[in-house]
């Protein structure tokens, strides 16, 4: 049976699918020595997802830096604080490898606010939004993609939250690493519909999508 999905997904229905969270192990990297093994133990893996987390500003004309960089197995992530560690040489090692594929989602906004920290050459990167658009989804946004896809909800409550903090709470955690997780799942979904072709796209607008559900 063919799965149907749809060139853009009604985010009214969001609310409605079961959550999903990262239940895996996460590790916060606090200091540049520990960089070095959990960049170790990350090549080591055949694919990792990737995102990155920034401080909101909520002044005009203030900015801050990229300050969490967060990449993930499918059963441990790994929590970088760059506002403490910066781009060290193992996480530059990280970035530029060319063997592991690290998947992620508008990943030339990431790249681009990481390589305001320090400057690198991005090795072997695999963006979704290219991937979905293959195959005639429009969304972009994780949230959709996960609700199209997976038929579960990715929830973005600690998105606007402080990712500067001295601490992170459990939850800015579990959500950091639940967005680069997901992205190896949804690419491992993709990867499986293409190739077997078993997905009927279906083009609707939100009000069509209502009729449809």
């Amino acid at each position: 049976m063919k799965k149907t999905i749809y060139n853009k997904f009604d985010k009214k229905i969001i609310s409605t699918l079961p959550r999903v969270l990262f239940e895996g192990r996460i590790i916060t990297i606090l200091t540049a020595g520990e960089t070095e093994k959990a960049v170790e133990y990350l090549l080591s893996a055949p694919i990792l997802g990737i995102d990155t987390e920034t401080r909101p500003s909520f002044r005009r004309g203030v900015t801050h830096k990229v300050s969490l960089l967060q990449v993930s197995t499918t059963d441990t992530c790994f929590l970088f604080r760059l506002n403490y560690t910066d781009l060290t040489p193992a996480l530059i090692r990280l970035l530029e490898d060319e063997k592991v594929p690290k998947v992620g989602l508008s990943l030339n906004d990431d790249i681009r606010s990481l390589q305001a920290r320090k400057t690198f050459k991005p090795g072997f990167f695999i963006d979704l939004q290219k991937h979905v658009s293959e195959i005639g989804i429009e969304d972009m946004s994780l949230q959709k993609l996960y609700a199209n896809l997976i038929g579960q909800r990715i929830s973005k409550t600690q998105q606007l939250s402080n990712w500067e903090a001295d601490i992170l709470q459990e939850k800015q955690k579990r959500y950091a690493a639940t967005d680069a997780w997901a992205c190896i799942m949804l690419y491992k979904e993709l990867s499986r519909l293409k190739k077997n072709g078993e997905f009927m796209l279906i083009n609707a607008s939100e009000r069509d999508f209502q009729k449809n559900g």
